[in-house]
């Protein structure tokens, strides 16, 4: 059963990244005309088993956005050790667009591809956020491959305290069977759909 539902996953995602291919040819050009190279924004993030690998995003912010993060501390919207502000500044025009809209995440299909992550799982964290966290959520968290969609942004994660995040993804680990992700990737990818709908209408 589990090599059956592997395989059907690979098989979706590659499906999925051929059938949005116009969709990250359009992004991509519109990251260049408004903000230049490069189109995709890397990072060092913690996986399964606390492996440390490259997750890819359509880059939102300008270049140099990370060395920036020190001094907008104070603009910090986020408890714990994460580090989150909805309306950043650093945020390039279509930049925004692509984070409130989800879009910036249509790139880690090729960390599934690659194995660094599932479909459905907690959401990854920097390096840096990771190492912070406590050991009680941190062991259960790398325990389980993280994913594109999580329990955590489908039941709103603007809203959520950290301690809250956590006991989501916990409650996402506890509950997580082929069923369950299946229904989260149902409604996860409604969800896009909405905020997607909902970005362009404020064009």
């Amino acid at each position: 059963m589990k090599f059956i539902n592997h395989l059907f996953l690979k098989v979706l995602v590659w499906l999925l990244v051929l059938f949005l291919l116009p969709v990250y040819l359009v992004l991509s050009m519109l990251i260049i005309i408004y903000s230049g190279f490069p189109v995709i924004f890397r990072q060092k993030r913690v996986g399964l088993n606390g492996k440390v690998f490259t997750m890819y995003k359509f880059r939102t912010m300008h270049n140099g956005a990370e060395k920036e993060q020190e001094s907008l501390k104070s603009l910090n919207e986020a408890d714990g050790p994460v580090f989150k502000i909805r309306n950043d500044p650093r945020f390039t025009r279509i930049g925004r667009f692509l984070n409130h809209s989800g879009l910036d995440e249509l790139p880690q299909f090729i960390n599934v591809l690659k194995g660094d992550m599932g479909l459905v799982g907690p959401r990854p964290l920097p390096v840096n956020e990771e190492n912070k966290i406590d050991k009680k959520y941190q062991l259960v968290r790398r325990s389980v491959s993280p994913g594109i969609i999580s329990l955590w942004v489908i039941e709103g994660h603007h809203k959520m305290s950290f301690e809250e995040w956590m006991k989501c993804d916990l409650r996402y680990i506890e509950k997580k069977t082929y069923f369950y992700d299946y229904q989260l990737m149902i409604r996860g990818g409604l969800m896009l759909l909405r905020l997607v709908v909902s970005e362009l209408l404020k064009i």
